[in-house]
C-alpha cells in the first residue's frame, strides 16, 4: 500500500508564489518519476512538471520559468515551487508517482488526493 499526501495549496495574488509538496509513503522500494498535474474546472488534466530519479526534469511550455520541480529521494518527497503565479495557474494539482512496492515488485502509478490552487487577480 502506497499513499501520496500533497500539501501547500492555498489562496495567493497574481505574482506570488506557493510550494507544493508531495511525500510518498507506505511499503516502497523504488520511485521512478514523479510528476504534478493540475485540473482547472472544466479542463482536463495536465501535466505540469515532471523529475525522474537522477534528477532530470520537464515542464510544460506554460509553466517554463516560473515553476521549478525537485525532489529529495531520501525522504520520497517531490516539491513544485511556483513563482510569478498567474489566475491561469488556478487548478487542483495532483502528485503522481511510479512506484516499485515490496509487495508487488511491479511499476504501479499512484496519485494523491489533491490541493487547490487559486489565484487571485
Amino acid at each position: 500500500q502506497v499513499q501520496l499526501v500533497e500539501s501547500g495549496g492555498g489562496l495567493v495574488q497574481a505574482g506570488g508564489s506557493l510550494r507544493l509538496s508531495c511525500a510518498a509513503s507506505g511499503s516502497i522500494f523504488s520511485i521512478n518519476t514523479m510528476n504534478w498535474y493540475r485540473q482547472a474546472p472544466g479542463k482536463q488534466r495536465e501535466l505540469v512538471a515532471g523529475v525522474t530519479s537522477s534528477g532530470s526534469t520537464n515542464y510544460a511550455d506554460s509553466v517554463k520559468g516560473r515553476f521549478t520541480i525537485s525532489r529529495d529521494n531520501a525522504k520520497n518527497t517531490v516539491y513544485l515551487q511556483m513563482n510569478s503565479l498567474k489566475p491561469e495557474d488556478t487548478a487542483v494539482y495532483y502528485c503522481n508517482a511510479d512506484i516499485i512496492t515490496t509487495s508487488s515488485w511491479t511499476i504501479r502509478q499512484s496519485w494523491g488526493q489533491g490541493t487547490q490552487v487559486t489565484v487571485s487577480s
